[in-house]
C-alpha cells in the first residue's frame, strides 16, 4: 500500500477509535491552543502545553481576590490557606485517595521531591549486628532517581541498581510477612513510566516490594518503603493509589498541566510519613525552637513539617485551574490516556513499518513491547533513524532537519543514562570514552565511532492531533527515505491484527444483553454468544417470516435519504443511487466526514418528469436532469475524480446545480454525475459470481443491509451507557437507522444474524452478501440535523469489543443476459440460509 495512503485519518481510526473528547476536539484546539498553528510539537513528555483558559481563568482569580501570606492570619491570608489547602484534596481526590491516607507536601518539582525523600530518609549504616539500608532503583531511572545515592551513600546506604527483569525474575513464591526483628528500613525507586521508551512497569510491583515476595526485597531483611515516580505516568495516565499504595510518590505539575513550571508536590502516605526525620527547619515547619539553644519540635502537621518557608501559594492555586480546564476539556484521566496512546501506536506502527526504497528499514524503534496496550505501553515513542545502508543518523541532524519544518522534538539520552544504554547497546567502558571524545550530556556530539550517543523521542500529549502524527511522519519520508517509500506489509498486517486482538484492554467491559436484562461480560468472551437463533429459517418458519421493511436511495452521494416503496434494480443496483456526488473547488469528493450539512439536502428522483429535486431547508428547489442527452453530454463537462481511491470519469451537471450547493454548503462545491459510458467494477468478485460487479459511487458494494433487530439492540445498549453520555440524548429507532444509511431494512431477524448470510432473496431477485461494513465516525452524524454525537459508534464498539462492524454488502446476480432484475418492494418476504 502507498504510505501517503497510511498517513490518513481513516487508516488512523482503523488502527484506535478513540480520538478526541467529543465531536468539538479540532475546535476546542483552535480555541485552546491556538498559539500552536503551524508548529508540530511533539515534546509533551518534557512539558505539556497549557490551555488559554486556564491562564485566564487563572488570571481573573488572582485579579479578584487578594491572596496574603498563608503563615498570617487575616482574611486574605485564610483565603490564601483554605484555597492551598483546598488544592490538596483535590490532588489527592485526582489519584483516588483521601487525606486519611495521603498528604500533599509541595515542593518546587519532582527533583526536590526526591531530594527531600533522600535526604530525610532513615538510612542505616552497616554494623556488626545489622545490615545497613539498601538504596534500590531501576537502571531504567531518571538521573533524579539516581542522583539520590550521593546522598544516601554519605549516611552510609548501600546503592543497589536493579534490571526490570530481575525484580520478577528472582521473586518469591510467596510473600515473606512483616519482619519483626530487623527493622532497618530499605527504599525500592522505580518509575510508573519510563522517560525513555514510555514502557510502563507494573504498578502490582509496589505491594509485591512491601511484602517482600519481589526482588531485591525477598532476598533482605528489614522494612521496604516503595517510592513510586510518577512525573512521567500521571501526564497521561490515571494512577489510583487505592490499587498501587506506594510511600512516596514525586510529581510534577507542569508535565500535567503545562502551567504553572516550578512546582510539584511529594505525595506521601501517612503510614509512611512517620519515618522522614529532617535536619533543616525552615520557616512554617516547626511547632518551637529556640535561638539560642538546640531546641526544635517539628510541627504536627505533614505538610507544615516539611514545607520550609512559604509555599508558592499563587502557583499552588493554578494548579487548581489546571484541574478544572483538564477535567473540562478530557473529561479525565482515562480518555487522555485512551487518545494519546492511540496517536502514539499508530506512529510507532508507520513508523517501524516503512522501508528506503532498498528495503531496508527506516527506523531503529527503541521499546519492549509493540504498543499493545495502554496499560504497558505510555504516549512516548523512541528512535533512531537509519539510513538506506542501514547506517545511523545522527540525531543531531534529525533535531535541525525537525526544526525547519517547525516539528518540535527532543533528542539524547533524556536524562536516563541507564535505558539509553541499554536500548543503544553502550557498555560502561564506552561512556567514559564518549567523555575523552568531548560528548557530555545535553551536547549535540551524536555519532563516536559511528555509533549513536543518544537517540530521538517523541511524546504526546492531550491537545495533539493526527495531524501531528502526519506532518510528523511526511517529514520522515520527505527527508530521510530513499525513494520510492515502500512499506513492510508483513510487518504492518502483525501490527494491525495485534491491534485488533488488544483492543478491548482498558476499555469498558462490553455489554451483553440477554432476555432484556443488561450484563457485563468478560473481554474474552465472545460478544455474540447472547446472540442465539442462528441457521436455517424461511418465511415459514416458527420463528416469524423476515421482511423487507423498508428502502432507500441515496441519489447523491453523502446526502439525504429518499425513502421509496417499489423501485427498479438496475444493473449497478438500485436505480439512480449515488449517480451523483458533490465535489470541492479541487474536485474532490466530499463526504459528511468533511462536510455534516451535506444530510441537510434532500434530494428526490421523480421519474414521471425524469428529474432530481435538490431540497433544502431555506433553499429554493431546483430541478437536475436525470439523464444526460446529447446535447446535455456536449455542454457539461467530463472530469475525472475518486471515490474510495478507484478513478471514476464524472460529468459536470452544470452551474446553477453548483452555484445552490455553494450556497448552501459556504464552499465553492460543482454537482458531478458518474459518466454513463464508465463503467467501475467492484475490487473483490463475490464468491461464486459469473461475472464482476458494476458499481455506481457507491463505496464499496451495490447494497448495504442492515437489520433492524440489530439496530434495537444497539440502542439497549446505548440507554445502558446513558450516564456515560454527557448528556447526549437518547436516540430513537429511526434515528439510529439514518445514521447507518442503508438500503435496505429488514426485521423478523435476530440481532446480528446476518452476519452469517452467504445469500438471500427479496422477492425474486438473489442477492449474494459479499462482507460487512466497517463503521467510521460518519454514523455519529444526526441525519435529521448535522449535529454529532458520540453515539451510536460508542455503544457499537462496546458491545462487540472493539469490532465495529454493522451491516452487511449484498450485490445482485442478474440473470444472463439482463440489464434489468425487476422491481424491489418493501414488505417482499425474505429467504436465507445461515452458514452455520
Amino acid at each position: 500500500m502507498d504510505f501517503q495512503k497510511l498517513c490518513t485519518f481513516n487508516t488512523f481510526k482503523r488502527c484506535w477509535s478513540h480520538y478526541g473528547y467529543g465531536e468539538n476536539f479540532q475546535d476546542v484546539i483552535e480555541k485552546e491552543f491556538k498559539r500552536t498553528k503551524g508548529i508540530t510539537y511533539l515534546d509533551h513528555a518534557a512539558t505539556t502545553l497549557y490551555p488559554e483558559s486556564l491562564v485566564r481563568d487563572y488570571f481573573q482569580d488572582i485579579s479578584r481576590n487578594v491572596y496574603g501570606n498563608p503563615h498570617s492570619h487575616h482574611p486574605s491570608s485564610r483565603l490564601t490557606h483554605d484555597t492551598v489547602e483546598s488544592v490538596r484534596y483535590r490532588i489527592l481526590q485526582h489519584f483516588n485517595t483521601t487525606p486519611e491516607e495521603y498528604s500533599v507536601i509541595f515542593t518546587s518539582g519532582c527533583t526536590a521531591a526526591l531530594k527531600l525523600v533522600a535526604e530525610s530518609f532513615p538510612w542505616s549504616p552497616q554494623s556488626e549486628s545489622e545490615a545497613g539500608s539498601l538504596f534500590c532503583y531501576f537502571t531504567d531511572s531518571h538521573t533524579s532517581v539516581v542522583g539520590m545515592r550521593g546522598l544516601t551513600s554519605a549516611q552510609g546506604a548501600v546503592a543497589l541498581p536493579v534490571s526490570p527483569q530481575e525484580v520478577e525474575n528472582r521473586a518469591k513464591d510467596e510473600a515473606q510477612g512483616e519482619d519483626v526483628i530487623c527493622q532497618t528500613a530499605h527504599l525500592f525507586c522505580y518509575p510508573a513510566q519510563s522517560n525513555f521508551s514510555g514502557r510502563k512497569y507494573p504498578l502490582s510491583h509496589v505491594r509485591g516490594i512491601q511484602t517482600k515476595r519481589l526482588y531485591p526485597a525477598c532476598d533482605h531483611q528489614g522494612r521496604w518503603f516503595v517510592l513510586l515516580d510518577a512525573a512521567s505516568h500521571v501526564s497521561c495516565s490515571p494512577l489510583n493509589l487505592q490499587e498501587c499504595p506506594a510511600d512516596f510518590i514525586p510529581i510534577s505539575f507542569y508535565k500535567m498541566f503545562g502551567f504553572p513550571t516550578g512546582l510539584g508536590a511529594l505525595i506521601v502516605r501517612n503510614n509512611a510519613a512517620g519515618i522522614l526525620k529532617k535536619t533543616y527547619f525552615g520557616g512554617g515547619t516547626a511547632a518551637a525552637y529556640l535561638s539560642g539553644e538546640d531546641y526544635y519540635v517539628p510541627a504536627a502537621n505533614i505538610s507544615d513539617r516539611f514545607e520550609d518557608g512559604t509555599v508558592s501559594f499563587l502557583d499552588i492555586i493554578a494548579v487548581n485551574h489546571g484541574f478544572e480546564a483538564l477535567d473540562r476539556i478530557t473529561g479525565g484521566m482515562h480518555n487522555i490516556q485512551q487518545h494519546t496512546f492511540g496517536l502514539a501506536r499508530y506512529t510507532y506502527m508507520l513508523l517501524s513499518s516503512v522501508c528506503h526504497g532498498n528495503g531496508r528499514p527506516v527506523a531503529q524503534i527503541y521499546a519492549e513491547g509493540q504498543f499493545e496496550s495502554p496499560s504497558t505501553q505510555g504516549a512516548i515513542l523512541n528512535f533512531n533513524l537509519k539510513d538506506s545502508h542501514g547506517q545511523i543518523i545522527g540525531y543531531s541532524q534529525v533535531d535541525r532537519m525537525a526544526s525547519l519544518y517547525n516539528i518540535h522534538v527532543r533528542t539524547g539520552c533524556f536524562c536516563n543514562t541507564g535505558a539509553c544504554q541499554s536500548f543503544l547497546g553502550i557498555s560502561n567502558e564506552q561512556i567514559k570514552r564518549n567523555l575523552q571524545a568531548g560528548h557530555v550530556c545535553g551536547d549535540n556530539l551524536d555519532l563516536v565511532e559511528g555509533q549513536p550517543t543518544g537517540s530521538v523521542r517523541v511524546s504526546f500529549g492531550y491537545m495533539s492531533t493526527f495531524e501531528d502524527c502526519q506532518k510528523f511522519l511526511n517529514f520522515v519520508s520527505e527527508c530521510f527515505v530513499e525513494k520510492p517509500v515502500t512499506v513492510d506489509q508483513v510487518r504492518l498486517e502483525k501490527l494491525k491484527a495485534a491491534t485488533a486482538a488488544s483492543h478491548g484492554v482498558n476499555e469498558d467491559i462490553p455489554i451483553r444483553i440477554t432476555n432484556g436484562e443488561i450484563c457485563k461480560v468478560d473481554g474474552k468472551e465472545k460478544s455474540t454468544e447472547a446472540l442465539r437463533g442462528f441457521g436455517h429459517r424461511d418465511s415459514n418458519s416458527q420463528g416469524g417470516a423476515y421482511t423487507l421493511t423498508n428502502i432507500y436511495i441515496y441519489p447523491i452521494k453523502s446526502c439525504g435519504a429518499f425513502e421509496v416503496q417499489d423501485w427498479p434494480v438496475g444493473p449497478l443496483g438500485l436505480r439512480y443511487d449515488r449517480s451523483w456526488m458533490v465535489v470541492n473547488g479541487n474536485g474532490v469528493c466530499l463526504s459528511q466526514k468533511r462536510e455534516r450539512r451535506l444530510c441537510l439536502i434532500r434530494p428526490e428522483v421523480h421519474l414521471p418528469s425524469n428529474k432530481l429535486l435538490l431540497q433544502a431547508s431555506g433553499m429554493d428547489t431546483i430541478l437536475v436532469p436525470l439523464e444526460n442527452n446529447t446535447q446535455t453530454h456536449t455542454n457539461y463537462r467530463v472530469c475525472q475524480s475518486k471515490v474510495c481511491g478507484d478513478r471514476v470519469e464524472t460529468v459536470d451537471c452544470g452551474d446553477e446545480a453548483a452555484s445552490w450547493l455553494s450556497d448552501f454548503l459556504g464552499q465553492p462545491c460543482r454537482l458531478i454525475r458518474q459518466s454513463p459510458d464508465f463503467t467501475r467494477d467492484m475490487k473483490k468478485k463475490p464468491i461464486g459470481a459469473a461475472t464482476t460487479t458494476s458499481l455506481s459511487l457507491v463505496n464499496e458494494a451495490q447494497y448495504l443491509m442492515i437489520n433492524r433487530a440489530s439496530v434495537e439492540l444497539i440502542q439497549k445498549v446505548m440507554s445502558s451507557r446513558q450516564d456515560d453520555s454527557e448528556g447526549d440524548q437518547l436516540l430513537d429507532t429511526q434515528n439510529v437507522i439514518s445514521r447507518f444509511r442503508a438500503n435496505l431494512v429488514i426485521a423478523g431477524v435476530e440481532p446480528f444474524e446476518e452476519d452469517n448470510w452467504p445469500h438471500l432473496i427479496i422477492g425474486n431477485t438473489r442477492f449474494m452478501v459479499t462482507g460487512q461494513c466497517g463503521r467510521c465516525q460518519m454514523i455519529g452524524v444526526d441525519q435529521e440535523t448535522g449535529g454529532r454525537t458520540k453515539e451510536p459508534l460508542m455503544s457499537l464498539s462496546a458491545y462487540r469489543n472493539g469490532k465495529v462492524t454493522f451491516g452487511v454488502y449484498l450485490t445482485h446476480q442478474l440473470p444472463e443476459g439482463s440489464t434489468e432484475t425487476g422491481i424491489l418492494s418493501a414488505g417482499s418476504l425474505i429467504q436465507t440460509q445461515s452458514l452455520k
